[in-house]
């Protein structure tokens, strides 16, 4: 018989009892990581550790063959030989868990995760906001400037716009503020946890509102949109990287993507109050939804007072009685009386030790862009980008946009609050998507779709404007927000969750966002200008502009963008460790786990010769 060198039986092989058994998940294997390149750091120090003890043990030969020699890294790191065994039982127990059995152990880890998603609902009422008051007369009276439509026509009239740089200014006011909060995040969630970086966000919230509230001019209101954006900047990605760290593999995708479908819930609540205020001629008309965020900010603040942090952020701590505390705070054992909270607490440590040893241990902003951690910081920086240059900045400017397209102020509203409730049905049926067709196909298929549906629109723009034009070039605005939230928009905060190590999520989530808020800038820039009539005045013709960006998005996905569906976050650090082609991610797992599971081999193997295929 077979055996690993902890004395359970190999894969494939025959246990003590003589009874055949069926091939063994590779992540039963969890203690087989090993150094691939001779020359590289990994294996330097494991050799002078060798050369320190010449026990013989400290050679292993862990394969499949018996010619492949491989340095086993659990001789370098002691501790993770004992952890082995629970670790790889609870990764078995991650990989076979079914949707209803993590639904009836995790419910308390989905109450925690929504609730912390809820303050996206905040984010995303608050940004839908500014946006939509651009096509409000009582707002653009109140703080925009007179000018005159049809000036040389007898039907000319004195109507009021937000400047485009006003517009531009208060837009990317918000967006500084937001870099700025993020890059705290990165910072403070490191350092004091979760659960007390949002309390304190909640707190800041509620007061930075006052301003916004009383502003009496354009400059406060300025000022209010950059304080606010504190905050926002810390809700932007807390809540993802929350619930990616809460949740089990078989409900990660849900509960991460379950953050686009609170932005949608956001806007549709923005669009749906103003709407309803529209023909309000007095200052409450936009002062009372401003005041409604306190709403939202008091009732989450008063229920995270009670959320567990993050058991992964205990164990990079090493607080490990606090991490099985909140682990237990998380889960309902008495739904599953083989869950075993000890297994899964080794799972995190046996995962943090490995990425200590081979990203050498750093936590700083810096090692985000060393050794494997380069490429995927990249990946979710590409990622989150894509959502501000595939044409989804157009849905912010809804209402706007039906109504310099022709509509009046009440239809505009109307549009864009049907809109928002397409898209919230096109992000349940991405939770489908998703689990049948893969997080990579789902988005590069989004963005192919996007690109057509772009050039139409653009194409329809180019007519001269009627009623019929107007509707069309509604109608397809509605048709890509639809493909843009059953893909591109939910499927993003997936991947961004999903793709960096636990060592460095917080901050590689983190530098995604501040690329994706100062690509925002770049478009919150341009869209104003294509679509005011006081500007450049577009129109639907401003969808070329993004088809040409989607395009390049596009051909960025095909070759770089990997699918991590279905694979813990160990194998994501070991086929990433491994260079694993993006294109072959998931066949390239399938061959780890055919050649002894996470084995970096060493050049020369005659397994070496099968990973250059998957490369």
């Amino acid at each position: 018989m077979t055996v690993a060198n902890d004395g359970s039986p190999r894969p494939g092989s025959t246990r003590e009892s003589g009874v055949s058994t069926d091939k063994a998940h590779p992540s039963e294997f969890l203690e087989f990581v090993t150094v691939a390149d001779p020359a590289s750091p990994h294996l330097q120090r494991l050799k002078t550790q060798q050369e320190q003890n010449r026990d013989a043990q400290n050679r292993v030969n862990v394969t499949n063959s018996n010619d492949d020699l491989f340095y086993g890294l659990s001789h370098a790191m002691p501790d993770l030989r004992r952890l082995s065994v629970d670790a790889r039982a609870a990764a078995k127990a991650e990989h076979t868990m079914t949707f209803l059995r993590g639904c009836r152990l995790y419910p308390k880890a989905i109450m925690w995760s929504v609730l912390l998603s809820m303050t996206i609902v905040m984010e995303g009422y608050d940004g839908a906001l500014i946006n939509s008051f651009y096509a409000f007369p009582v707002f653009r009276r109140s703080y925009g400037t007179p000018i005159n439509r049809n000036a040389d026509t007898p039907d000319a009239k004195l109507d009021y716009q937000i400047s485009p740089a006003w517009q531009t200014g208060l837009t990317n006011a918000a967006v500084a503020g937001e870099i700025c909060g993020l890059m705290f995040n990165g910072f403070f969630t490191d350092k004091f946890g979760y659960h007390k970086t949002m309390v304190a966000s909640l707190i800041g919230m509620s007061l930075f509102v006052f301003l916004a509230f009383f502003a009496v001019n354009i400059k406060m209101l300025l000022a209010a949109q950059i304080l606010c954006g504190l905050p926002w900047g810390v809700f932007q990605t807390l809540s993802t990287t929350y619930a990616a760290e809460v949740m089990p593999i078989i409900l990660r995708a849900y509960l991460t993507s379950n953050v686009n479908l609170c932005w949608l819930i956001g806007q549709i609540l923005a669009a749906a109050v103003i709407r309803a205020l529209v023909h309000n001629t007095s200052e409450w008309s936009y002062r009372l939804p401003f005041g409604l965020q306190w709403a939202f900010a008091v009732p989450i603040l008063v229920g995270v007072l009670f959320a567990p942090e993050s058991p992964w952020w205990c164990v990079r701590h090493d607080k490990i009685d606090e991490a099985k505390k909140s682990l237990l705070r998380l889960t309902t054992k008495d739904a599953d009386p083989d869950f075993n909270a000890d297994e899964t607490i080794a799972m995190m440590q046996h995962t943090n030790g490995v990425e200590k040893y081979l990203n050498g241990g750093g936590v700083s902003y810096l090692d985000c862009f060393k050794g494997t951690d380069l490429r995927r910081t990249e990946i979710c920086c590409m990622v989150w980008c894509t959502q501000a240059l595939c044409g989804g900045a157009m849905t912010g400017y809804a209402a706007y946009f039906y109504e310099q397209a022709g509509f009046n102020t009440a239809n505009s509203f109307n549009l864009a609050v049907g809109m928002y409730g397409g898209a919230i049905c096109a992000g349940i049926l991405s939770w489908v998507g998703m689990r049948k067709i893969g997080r990579r196909t789902l988005y590069i298929g989004g963005l192919a779709v996007s690109l057509v549906l772009l050039l139409v629109t653009g194409i329809v723009g180019t007519l001269p404007e009627t009623n019929t034009t107007s509707w069309t070039l509604g109608s397809m605005l509605i048709a890509l927000t639809f493909v843009y939230d059953f893909t591109i928009g939910p499927v993003c905060y997936v991947l961004v969750a999903e793709i960096p190590s636990t060592r460095l999520r917080v901050k590689t989530v983190v530098l995604a966002r501040v690329a994706y808020n100062i690509a925002s800038i770049a478009t919150n820039i341009l869209t104003p200008r294509m679509l005011n009539p006081s500007a450049w005045d577009w129109k639907g013709k401003s969808c070329f502009l993004y088809a040409g960006t989607a395009l390049v998005c596009l051909v960025w996905c095909w070759f770089r963008l990997p699918e991590p569906f279905g694979l813990t976050y160990m194998e994501l650090d070991i086929l990433f460790e491994k260079k694993a082609g993006a294109r072959k991610f998931k066949e390239f797992q399938v061959n780890l786990a055919s050649t002894g599971y996470f084995s970096l081999t060493q050049t020369g193997t005659r397994s070496d010769s099968v990973w250059r295929g998957y490369q």
